[in-house]
């Protein structure tokens, strides 16, 4: 971290908050995705979990805005709690999911001791938050599956997924948010030729 306090500043949980809204809405839409793509993916189920990374976005990409212990984690569930707000057809055990979910990319980064937010560690954080995420679905949503024709290809999908699309994808969108000048007062902001 640049600076020796983990401490939350007031705008660190403002912009967590308004990156969880925003998701919370779009864990909506992609809600409807995801049960829409059951029938193009009932050829081979587990694959379907290549368009999971979707749903840990938000964790990543907190964690690289914010660069505080459980910006993910706060950020995850947050936006989970939105989607059930909003009528989350996974009920109250999204708000449960966000918060595994979140905790794997929190693991992520501290394995980096919340020192490291380059690419690589945004990858991991996104692949180990996507191991949790996929294994939890796999013992609560598919209890009654084969771990080898279903859950295994399921988890290691999902877990490609959300390293590409959660862990990558982030820096992405937080390069192309900290060329715009609105993350300046961020170290992501300050640090543009890093993250």
């Amino acid at each position: 971290m640049d600076n020796t306090t983990n401490r939350w500043r007031t705008v660190d949980v403002i912009v967590a908050a308004v990156i969880a809204v925003a998701f919370g809405v779009v864990f909506q839409l992609w809600n409807v995705i995801w049960k829409g793509s059951e029938g193009p993916f009932a050829f081979f189920a587990p694959l379907q979990s290549v368009i999971y990374g979707v749903w840990l976005i938000p964790a990543v990409l907190s964690a690289l805005i914010i660069r505080r212990p459980g910006a993910a984690l706060f950020t995850e569930t947050v936006a989970s709690a939105i989607s059930v707000l909003l009528g989350s057809p996974y009920g109250a055990m999204a708000i449960l999911q966000g918060a595994v979910q979140g905790l794997g990319v929190e693991v992520g980064f501290a394995a980096g001791r919340y020192r490291s937010y380059r690419p690589l560690t945004a990858a991991l954080a996104g692949a180990l938050g996507g191991l949790f995420a996929t294994l939890f679905d796999a013992l609560y949503w598919y209890p009654g599956t084969s771990w080898a024709s279903f859950r295994l290809p399921y988890i290691a999908f999902g877990v490609l997924s959300c390293l590409v699309v959660a862990g990558l994808g982030s820096v992405a969108l937080t390069r192309a948010l900290a060329n715009t000048g609105v993350l300046d007062r961020f170290p992501a902001g300050r640090d543009r030729a890093v993250v």
